[in-house]
């Protein structure tokens, strides 16, 4: 898992086959209670790229998913928004990488 400090989602999605972001803050205690789940998942699909990125400080990274509320977990396949979800349940987030990883 990576976690951007600067406004450089756009080349990490273009420069990755699959990529999915947490879109998160540090006022958020719902993106704090994903982060350790979302981090899990990152070691059990090798062939996703998981990027965790604070919405807030970063507001190009932001106009690449309609985010609207926090967390959202937004998933691009060969540079392209996919889909994405905002949710605090983890069965929510493991159906949108099974998703991913499956196309």
């Amino acid at each position: 898992m990576t976690e951007l400090t600067t406004d450089t989602l756009g080349s990490v999605v273009a420069g990755n086959k699959k990529v999915i972001v947490q879109y998160a803050a540090s006022w958020c205690g719902n993106c704090k209670i994903m982060k350790p789940k979302f981090k899990r998942f990152s070691s059990e699909f090798e062939d996703i790229k998981f990027v965790v990125i604070d919405a807030e400080k970063n507001p190009e990274s932001r106009k690449l998913a309609d985010v609207s509320n926090l967390p959202t977990f937004a998933s691009f396949i060969d540079g392209k928004l996919f889909k994405q979800t905002q949710t605090n349940k983890t069965e929510v987030l493991k159906e949108l990488i099974d998703e991913t990883a499956g196309n």
